[in-house]
């Protein structure tokens, strides 16, 4: 399909209270199958001020799936097939900085994975491809997402270092102190290989990291405890369905093609030659690299 001619579709991914949006109408969940497996839930779809919303639940309804658990690649590949073009990831993260208190919005824009479980392409043997991470989120979202914040007088800093963590268990006070050491701003466990993912499906990506402690580095916060947790959460859900209310007629302006190279992404990054690809790999890229794959 050419640029010009797509649709935007805006995809949502977060916990369940995200959903819960006045002013969200045509209503529907929907399961959506995936060749690399199962995604975290049915996706609900909507519409909010005209434009086309899918929401999915990272952890799944009712929060079945552990940060490991998690098929992010099924549910990046489920997000193509149903034609999203722009992704807003809602997560929940500890600060490392005095000045990112609890409830502070943080609009990211670089990533350190230290995940070492999960699956973190879909590329592999029979169709290799190299993506640049260099800029992982999408500027355009990101300016987007700051407007709206502002607007609504939301706590918020523009810019920072997300470290992804594999978890389930949180930081040892050693860890802590190295990720500060290294200029981090926040830490969290479900945005990698999320972002990486996007990137190779060609969808703008954006992250709203959501402050809910100072992890155990802090003097005045040396165990992070659950339900302290879930306290500072249920006050920034009020926040982030605001944030995505507003934010999403803006976003649903999109250019005919992403100026910072988002929806390009894959151009320069196939690197096995036509005649040795599998065509086994290539069936299952079909909704990520099909636009490129299926060229004529």
């Amino acid at each position: 399909m050419a640029a010009a001619e797509k649709k935007t579709v805006i995809g949502v991914l977060g916990g369940s209270g995200v959903y819960d949006i006045d002013g969200l109408e045509d209503i529907r969940w929907q399961a959506v199958e995936s060749p690399f497996g199962k995604p975290s839930d049915e996706l609900l779809f909507g519409r909010l001020a005209g434009v086309d919303l899918v929401f999915l639940p990272r952890h799944g309804r009712g929060h079945p799936l552990s940060p490991t658990d998690i098929n992010f690649r099924a549910n990046i590949d489920a997000f193509k097939r149903v034609g999203v073009t722009d992704i807003i990831s809602v997560s929940a993260v500890g600060s490392f900085k005095e000045e990112l208190a609890p409830g502070t919005f943080v609009i990211i824009d670089q990533f350190i994975d230290r995940t070492f479980e999960r699956h973190k392409t879909f590329f592999g043997a029979g169709m290799v491809a190299h993506v640049s991470m260099a800029h992982p989120v999408c500027t355009r979202l990101g300016d987007h997402l700051e407007a709206a914040a502002s607007a609504l007088d939301i706590p918020m800093a523009r810019g920072g270092t997300y470290l992804a963590m594999e978890g389930p268990q949180f930081s040892s006070l050693a860890e802590s102190e190295l990720y500060r050491s290294w200029g981090c701003s926040v830490i969290g466990m479900t945005n990698m290989p999320e972002a990486k993912l996007a990137r190779e499906a060609e969808m703008c990506y954006a992250t709203v990291a959501m402050v809910t402690d100072y992890d155990c580095w802090h003097p005045d916060h040396d165990n992070v405890e659950v339900g302290d947790i879930i306290r500072v959460l249920v006050g920034n859900a009020d926040k982030a369905r605001d944030l995505v209310r507003l934010v999403i007629p803006a976003v649903g302006e999109r250019p005919a093609a992403c100026p910072h190279g988002c929806d390009r992404a894959l151009e320069s990054a196939l690197i096995t030659a036509p005649e040795a690809r599998d065509p086994e790999m290539l069936a299952k890229l079909d909704a990520v690299a099909g636009r490129l794959l299926n060229a004529p």
